[in-house]
């Protein structure tokens, strides 16, 4: 068990026992405050469709942080302040404490980011509220493109120790890279969130800005990747995209945020379903806080709502289905004792292995070659002008045995000639 769950584990039995000590029995949340007639409130259809109010009757998520890794959570009085307990930049270019928004784009990015997933609303139940309101942020800044002084990948790495070692129990990384592999220097960062009972919850991009698959980090074993749906529960085709890896679905169109400067934006994406699951994340972990990492994604998927859609399970396009909120939290699920996302570090031994594992050394033993024989001393060379024993040997003597049957068959064949001439002058004419 890690020091994490420890505390989160020792503070819940505290607040169980004291509300038994008051009331004789384990409290009941007081309402939220909130008002479904206020407009922005009653934006927030989400809220109904994946049973996030009812599962406020059970809890909001308090004692439960949720680091967001984006452009940075604006500071906005009230709705985002009063939630951020700490943050940082990673980028290079934001401030220390990760709350000034980066990018001419993207700015406003982090802050819809994390309303949707814990904005506090208004004491009489009007504005933007999160879907878990009672949890704490952290706000790590992160740089895309020019706005950052440092590669991405690094920021990346840095950003998840960092959120780590500062008490997150759930990361939110509503970006991708539309690339299916990763930085090799990820491969230890999310494995330390994973090993420090952190839940990781990535988008899965959007066909709209170009992702038509899955690209990292929605790729990495073990964390939960999440695919978007319209109002009515269909997989969206702009803001969502298919993949093995997705997870779950959740609502990624109609959605609105907080902007950091207090205003309330419309937008559309995965990168605001990965919020809503995050929080949702957040409430399962406060409600049932002798869950282990894994066994909260588990009760995430395993409650999820399956579509007319779905073709197998997971699917492509939906996970196991649209998250319910409700169910995630209260509905009993069989502990597992592996994250069913995957096995980030297994994944590492098979496929880093060439990488990771040093070349064997060589076994054999040499071969002992004998010495070659000493080379014959040098003998006297003589006179080039008189016949050694060598030349005698290969040159006189083979060519003497050439040349004297030569003469001798020659010799035989003139005598032979000589005797035919004198037979034939001997011979009368006819």
């Amino acid at each position: 068990m890690t020091r994490r769950r420890m505390l989160r584990d020792a503070v819940a039995v505290t607040v169980v026992l004291a509300s038994v000590l008051l009331t004789g029995a384990a409290a009941t949340p007081a309402p939220v405050p909130d008002d479904t007639t206020d407009p922005v409130r009653a934006s927030e259809y989400w809220l109904d469709s994946t049973h996030v109010r009812e599962a406020w009757q059970t809890t909001r998520g308090k004692g439960v942080t949720i680091a967001v890794i984006d452009t940075g959570i604006g500071k906005v009085p009230g709705a985002l302040d009063d939630a951020v307990v700490g943050g940082t930049d990673v980028s290079g270019s934001g401030t220390a404490d990760g709350r000034t928004p980066l990018g001419a784009i993207d700015g406003n990015h982090g802050s819809w980011v994390a309303s949707l997933a814990a904005a506090r609303g208004t004491a009489d139940g009007k504005g933007m509220i999160g879907v878990a309101p009672e949890a704490n942020l952290l706000s790590i800044s992160v740089g895309f493109g020019a706005a950052a002084a440092v590669p991405f990948t690094a920021q990346v790495a840095k950003a998840m120790r960092w959120a780590v070692d500062n008490g997150a129990d759930i990361i939110n990384l509503s970006f991708t890279t539309n690339t299916l592999d990763w930085d090799p220097s990820w491969d230890e960062a999310f494995l330390y969130a994973f090993q420090h009972d952190v839940v990781v919850v990535v988008a899965a991009g959007n066909r709209g800005s170009g992702t038509n698959i899955i690209g990292a980090p929605a790729t990495i074993p073990g964390v939960l990747t999440v695919g978007g749906v319209d109002r009515s529960g269909v997989a969206s085709i702009e803001a969502s995209t298919q993949g093995i890896t997705i997870g779950i679905a959740a609502p990624s169109e109609g959605l609105i945020g907080v902007s950091a400067d207090g205003s309330i934006a419309d937008w559309n994406g995965t990168s605001g379903a990965a919020p809503i699951v995050a929080g949702i994340a957040a409430l399962v972990r406060a409600a049932n806080p002798d869950l282990n990492a894994a066994n909260v994604i588990n009760r995430i998927i395993k409650t999820a709502v399956p579509t007319a859609g779905m073709g197998k399970t997971p699917d492509p396009l939906y996970g196991y289905g649209i998250v319910d909120a409700a169910a995630a939290v209260s509905t009993p699920v069989p502990v597992v004792d592996k994250n069913p996302m995957g096995d980030l570090a297994e994944w590492i031994r098979v496929y880093r292995r060439a990488e990771t594992q040093p070349l064997p050394e060589p076994t054999v033993t040499p071969v002992a070659v004998p010495p070659l024989p000493a080379a014959d001393a040098p003998s006297d060379p003589g006179s080039p002008l008189l016949p050694s024993a060598d030349s005698l040997r290969y040159g006189t003597l083979p060519l003497i045995a050439l040349t004297v049957p030569g003469i001798l068959v020659a010799l035989g064949v003139t005598a032979a000639a000589r005797l035919i001439r004198s037979a034939r002058s001997r011979t009368p004419h006819s």
